[in-house]
């Protein structure tokens, strides 16, 4: 059989291998102009978008927070400074594995479980590129620990910072206050552009509502870093501008006087300046350390603090509300001068009791057997509540606290510390208003003595003591006295705030007033002679004893038969030298007793204290 033999078809083939090359050619021919335009659009277009991102890997923005002003009492003696300390921090957004850090970190330095979900929650509180302090004020030891496996843990480091520290620890609690970590609610009403690496705010007192001058300005730095983040070296910086340092009016010997005095009552004590209403002290007690909520208080100490019965972080200066008693004795005789009531010569007897026309209710006097006939003088020197029950009478509700109004009673002075409270100088409008119920003619007369329905707060009731010493005179309360710029030696006083003159009728009332709050404390019969035992000058003062319960009619008041917590409180204000004021006190002391007993020797020790008068043995 003969073999077949199949031709190659060579020009065929060559078209075909030809047509694949041109294929193969055309293809490579796209893809290179593709490469070649997403070259051009990434080199020319999107230069600047991949520089940028080029030189974030490179470079790091960082703030540089501001050095928080300093505060000083008015004999340049600190108490609010800024100590150098180690925290632990870390940006959530860099962190790889949050809950794994976190219990590696807790074993490395020794945190509980409590801390451990404390620092969650505040991370869950902030934005992820916010800085959360891990742990503050770490030991050389928890240091080394950390730098030993620093490796481990990318977005977190050690810190040098300067922490907020208060050397005179519970002293100026309430009145200086304290700085806290910055919360939610503090982001609503700050500039965070401001605040860039900033973690704490004040909270309280003075640190709260001087922060924007104590704050100062951030700035920030450029730094190149490696791959894992460390600092290589510094390619650009704004310096921050440090705050201002505040100076006060307040006089740290004169408060711990005032704190020492108060001994284990609780209570409150303000002292001001009439002529330039600065706050020389004010104290309240019981206090608690600022330092704990600086760093953050643990919750186990915080609810002792919180939860006690006497109330530690209640500022009673500020905010407590109490009957004035006869400290407002005074106020109700110059109005019933003004309004033509009564004269310095107008006599009331006293019987031991009063009763309204018509009436066979007895209001008390304090003292039983009563004063016999007395003056406007006698009336206040001897604290008769008899007198007052007849003039608040005559005068009526509504006159009282038109004339009380003038005094600030009832409104918040202005003092420069947020949350200060109104107190309460009641009328027949304000029971309607707020009780729905008639103002009856008995209410009048516990009026007229400061029992009642009577609230005031210390401050008020220094500050309208200053106004009666001043004749007239009112100047807002301020704890400020001046700042200073950093890098600067000439202080920038603080304007204060001062009101004309109230109006009076007749100049020579006040004085009238005034010399019956003398004979308080130099008559023979004052009801606070040993206040001005062997003084160089007059002092004028009122005592005062307030009510924490009513008493019936046929019971008697006896200290030792009732709980503390249910004796009277003690009063006492006072302004010195009589004739030409430089100090003004007002003292409450919660469950005292007697104003003349408990409160008024305080009184003593802190005029004694302020000009510079050897103090009692």
């Amino acid at each position: 059989m003969a073999t077949r033999f199949e031709l190659k078809d060579h020009f065929r083939e060559s078209r075909l291998t030809n047509d694949r090359l041109i294929f193969a050619a055309i293809i490579a021919g796209l893809l290179f102009v593709v490469v070649m335009v997403r070259l051009a659009v990434l080199q020319v277009f999107e230069y600047e978008h991949f520089d940028s991102l080029s030189n974030r890997n490179r470079v790091d923005i960082g703030p540089l927070p501001p050095q928080r002003g300093l505060i000083y009492d008015r004999n340049g003696v600190i108490l609010a400074e800024n100590i150098p300390t180690f925290s632990l921090e870390l940006i959530p957004e860099k962190v790889l594995d949050l809950d794994s850090t976190l219990n590696d970190l807790a074993v490395i330095l020794a945190m509980n479980a409590d801390e451990v979900l404390d620092i969650k929650q505040r991370i869950n509180q902030q934005r992820s590129f916010n800085q959360i302090i891990v742990k503050q004020r770490l030991t050389e030891q928890e240091v080394a620990k950390f730098s030993v496996n620093r490796h481990h843990f990318t977005g977190v480091d050690v810190v040098g910072r300067l922490i907020r520290h208060y050397p005179q620890g519970a002293l100026f609690a309430h009145t200086v206050g304290y700085v806290g970590r910055i919360n939610k609610r503090d982001q609503q009403r700050i500039d965070e552009r401001n605040y860039k690496g900033t973690l704490h705010i004040g909270k309280t007192g003075v640190e709260k509502f001087y922060e924007d001058l104590l704050h100062g300005q951030v700035g920030y730095q450029e730094v190149e870093t490696n791959v894992q983040g460390r600092i290589i070296r510094e390619l650009h910086s704004v310096p921050p501008v440090s705050g201002n340092d505040l100076y006060l009016h307040l006089d740290i010997n004169l408060q711990r006087i005032a704190a020492e005095a108060l001994g284990t009552y609780n209570g409150a004590i303000v002292a001001l300046d009439p002529k330039s209403g600065g706050v020389l002290a004010m104290v309240s007690k019981p206090d608690f350390d600022p330092n704990d909520f600086v760093s953050g208080i643990s919750i186990k100490k915080y609810a002792v603090l919180r939860d006690s019965i006497d109330r530690p972080l209640f500022d009673r200066a500020l905010r407590g509300h109490y009957p004035p008693g006869s400290t407002l004795k005074p106020f109700v005789a110059l109005a019933g001068l003004e309004s033509g009531v009564v004269n310095e010569y107008s006599k009331t007897f006293c019987p031991g009791w009063y009763s309204l026309p018509g009436k066979d209710h007895r209001y008390r006097c304090w003292k039983k057997h009563g004063h016999g006939k007395v003056d406007l003088l006698k009336a206040v020197s001897q604290s008769c509540d008899v007198y007052f029950y007849d003039l608040a009478h005559t005068l009526g509700i509504d006159r009282i606290h038109s004339f009380l109004d003038l005094f600030g009673f009832g409104h918040r002075t202005g003092i420069d510390i947020p949350s200060e409270s109104r107190g309460l100088s009641p009328s027949a409008q304000w029971k309607h208003d707020t009780r729905n119920q008639a103002w009856y003619p008995g209410e009048t007369l516990i009026s007229g003595i400061g029992q009642g329905f009577n609230q005031m707060t210390p401050i008020q009731l220094a500050h309208a003591t200053a106004t009666l010493a001043m004749r007239g005179v009112s100047i807002s309360p301020q704890v400020a006295r001046a700042s200073r710029k950093t890098g600067q030696s000439e202080l920038q006083l603080i304007a204060t705030e001062t009101i004309e003159a109230l109006p009076m009728q007749k100049s020579q009332n006040w004085e009238k007033v005034i010399n019956s709050m003398v004979e308080v404390i130099h008559g023979k019969r004052g009801t606070a002679r040993h206040v001005g035992k062997d003084m160089p000058f007059e002092i004028a003062g009122k005592t005062g004893t307030a009510q924490v319960f009513g008493i019936k009619q046929d019971e008697e008041y006896d200290a030792d038969s009732i709980a503390k917590k249910l004796r009277d409180h003690a009063l006492f204000v006072a302004f010195a030298p009589a004739d030409d004021p430089e100090f003004v006190v007002a003292i409450v002391v919660e469950n005292g007793g007697g104003g003349s007993k408990t409160a008024a020797p305080i009184a003593r020790k802190m005029i004694k204290q302020f000009f510079g008068i050897t103090p009692d043995e």
